[in-house]
């Protein structure tokens, strides 16, 4: 069974905060809810699916919270960033089977202003944590040997943070608006080698959410028809210690939605690329096609990540890097900005000219150890 061509997404909502001392978690989600919904014109008791992944919290209180009491299908699958890639796999899935027709998914939290929940102590516990791996220094060991095996240097990895700063300028609400180049991004303070501090995504509250439901449903609300074309998901792990770090699950994600819609990376018109680190990005292009394995380094460089510049736009809200990694989850934000490209919504200045084909990819967990990827291509019909 493809999804391809079952559902579209109708609503989109981002939550202007990036520091929200004062509203709750489940506050949160509500109004990234609320705003998606009346985005799409549609009501909560529109709402027959719901998807969210941990951030939620405990499942049935945030659906009850909300008020969503017409639910027949629901979903809180966490593979973290890349939870809400998945879910639009997911509720496509859903919406063809007949399960529902109207699919909510949501992000939100606060991890600048409370402790974050802690994850679960998975099998490997006990002989990974007593090392301190963190995200800055386990991404850095995939950074290091990308290098090692292909001679990736510093100063191309700084250039995918340059083009995120080139299109976070024109983001009222991103977090970081100042343009950078290649030598400030080497100048500042080195967080786990060769990973500096503007190699690293920030850190924001806030969230956001969309809305999947029927291609005849969407032509009902008068909304531009942006369609699920492909998708995909996988994870990737230890292999029992056979790990090759100078790839990522996008690997088999990546090709998979081209192929299921039909497309390949040349079609691409714009793409969004999960950017935790820039080593992520990097990866993830080589992954999934937009350049051979370990030509990543020269793809990126001088600029050809810029909209209006390069060959191919990503991120043109400043992506993760600069403008918005909400709950360090920034996978569902990647959606939204595919969809403002694909609506013609996107800021005038980084705006792709008669964008119709868009890519999205996310990653969960650390790229050097394990991870969630999912995929999807959308496509504006209408």
């Amino acid at each position: 069974m493809s999804i391809k061509g079952v559902a579209s997404i109708v609503g989109i909502y981002e939550h202007p905060l990036r520091k929200a001392p004062d509203k709750s978690t489940p506050q949160l989600h509500y109004e990234c809810a609320q705003g998606a919904l009346a985005d799409a014109g549609l009501t909560f008791d529109d709402v027959d699916g719901y998807f969210c992944a941990g951030d939620a919290g405990w499942f049935m209180s945030i659906v009850d919270y909300m008020g969503l009491r017409n639910l027949t299908y629901f979903d809180a699958t966490d593979i973290g960033g890349s939870s809400y890639i998945a879910h639009l796999n997911d509720a496509a899935t859903a919406i063809a089977m007949g399960r529902c027709k109207v699919a909510l998914v949501t992000l939100a939290g606060r991890p600048r202003s409370e402790k974050p929940m802690p994850r679960p102590k998975g099998p490997e516990a006990g002989w990974e944590m007593p090392y301190g791996g963190s995200p800055p220094n386990i991404y850095a060991l995939a950074a290091q040997r990308h290098m090692h095996e292909f001679g990736t240097t510093s100063e191309q990895l700084a250039w995918i943070k340059v083009a995120a700063s080139h299109h976070a300028q024109h983001n009222e609400h991103a977090m970081l608006r100042d343009v950078v180049t290649v030598e400030e991004v080497l100048e500042s303070p080195m967080i786990a080698d060769p990973l500096h501090r503007m190699d690293c995504c920030v850190v924001s509250e806030g969230g956001g959410a969309f809305i999947v439901t029927t291609p005849e449903i969407a032509k009902s609300l008068g909304k531009p028809d942006v369609r699920l074309q492909g998708a995909a998901q996988a994870i990737k792990g230890q292999g029992g210690g056979k790990i090759d770090l100078t790839y990522s699950g996008a690997v088999h994600t990546g090709p998979k939605a081209m192929e299921e819609a039909g497309v390949k990376p040349s079609d691409i018109k714009y793409a969004s690329i999960y950017d935790s680190f820039t080593i992520t990005v990097l990866m993830q292009l080589e992954d999934c096609g937009f350049c051979e394995k370990g030509e990543g380094g020269k793809f990126v460089a001088d600029g050809n990540l810029i909209s209006g510049q390069g060959k191919l736009a990503f991120n043109t809200d400043g992506g993760g890097l600069c403008n918005n990694h909400p709950v360090n989850r920034g996978g569902l934000t990647k959606v939204l900005e595919a969809v403002r490209q694909l609506r013609g919504e996107a800021h005038p200045a980084v705006q792709v000219p008669d964008c119709s084909l868009a890519f999205v990819t996310g990653i969960g967990g650390t790229l050097a150890v394990r991870h969630g990827a999912a995929s999807a291509v959308l496509e504006r019909i209408s």
